[in-house]
């Protein structure tokens, strides 16, 4: 809730109460005039006087009191500000799925209308452009579902190795066919975050990469600790991001100016944004040297507990020597 709206909010509750007094005072004013008039004495002004003094003063004292009072506190006010973020976000989503959605509906529906029935080559060709559609608007709400839970829940905070984590990615990234997977960096650490967040988010990068440029290039890996943050990297050497493009790339079912063909739904670079974003990171592109894109994701760091470097056995002989 934004400054304006609360204190709006503030002040019709206020007025709404002071409506209440003022109506108190005047019914009770009515009461004491139809008293006098029944025993036909006369007023007394100095007790009109009082009395709109007393009224008076008792207005200014309930707003004086009341406006602070009506203050939202700063937990609730932090809870609805939540709230009201979380129901932008899904009326935002609704409204892209909604636009989405329409246009494989009518790409489907425009085929069943022309198809020939009496053509059995037609018909087969609208059924593979139907099931086409089918399949792409599954993926699309399994990502939207993806999306809801990453943007919705609380991440597993923990204890993450950062050269395990590497080593899973390069694991999993390598049975992707087409491209020479490399690894340029592996950094010993641990880290705090989910790990199983991170891995999705870099994974959705490799995938992203690997559907985005030729096949047979080289896509490299990495990740490090420095500047206060873990940064994990994904670098490929297609076509690149145009720069115009690379503010907005991350925004849901944005593709850059890529066409549908590669078969995304357009969520991937979303999902990526929502889990840096849920640890309080970021995700960026840069230009690759020569010609590509690299997107690295950038984790701020509360700790980081550099691992000792493995102790080979030759050492182990040589200090025992010395000591001997």
């Amino acid at each position: 809730m934004n400054p304006s709206r609360s204190e709006a909010r503030r002040a019709r509750i206020l007025g709404i109460l002071l409506v209440v007094v003022c109506a108190g005072f005047v019914v009770v004013a009515i009461g004491a005039l139809l008293v006098f008039l029944l025993l036909d004495a006369d007023l007394p002004w100095p007790v009109i006087a009082v009395y709109a003094l007393v009224a008076g003063g008792t207005l200014v004292t309930v707003w004086l009191v009341g406006w602070p009072l009506l203050a939202t506190p700063p937990r609730e006010a932090a809870a609805q500000d939540a709230f009201d973020a979380a129901v932008e976000a899904q009326r935002r989503l609704l409204d892209d799925v909604r636009h989405e959605l329409k246009t494989p509906i009518a790409i489907v529906r425009g085929h069943l209308e022309l198809v020939d029935s009496a053509d059995p080559a037609d018909v087969d060709a609208v059924r593979d452009i139907a099931v086409a559609e089918l399949d792409r608007m599954t993926r699309l709400i399994g990502d939207i579902d993806l999306l809801a839970s990453v943007e919705g829940e609380r991440f597993a905070m923990d204890d993450v190795d950062v050269e395990s984590l590497t080593q899973r990615v390069v694991d999993l990234v390598t049975v992707i066919p087409g491209h020479d997977w490399r690894v340029e960096a592996s950094h010993r650490a641990i880290v705090h975050g989910d790990a199983d967040r991170l891995l999705q988010a870099w994974l959705q990068l490799a995938d992203n990469a690997a559907k985005h440029t030729p096949p047979g290039t080289a896509i490299e890996l990495g990740s490090g600790v420095y500047a206060g943050a873990l940064h994990l990297w994904v670098r490929d050497h297609g076509p690149g991001i145009p720069p115009a493009a690379r503010h907005r790339i991350f925004r849901r079912f944005d593709r850059g100016g890529r066409r549908r063909s590669a078969g995304g739904s357009g969520l991937g670079l979303a999902i990526v944004d929502a889990i840096a974003k849920g640890h309080g990171g970021s995700c960026a592109v840069t230009e690759t040297a020569g010609g590509g894109a690299t997107f690295t994701i950038t984790i701020p760091l509360r700790s980081a507990r550099r691992l000792p470097s493995p102790v080979r056995a030759d050492e182990v002989v040589l200090q025992r020597k010395e000591i001997g």
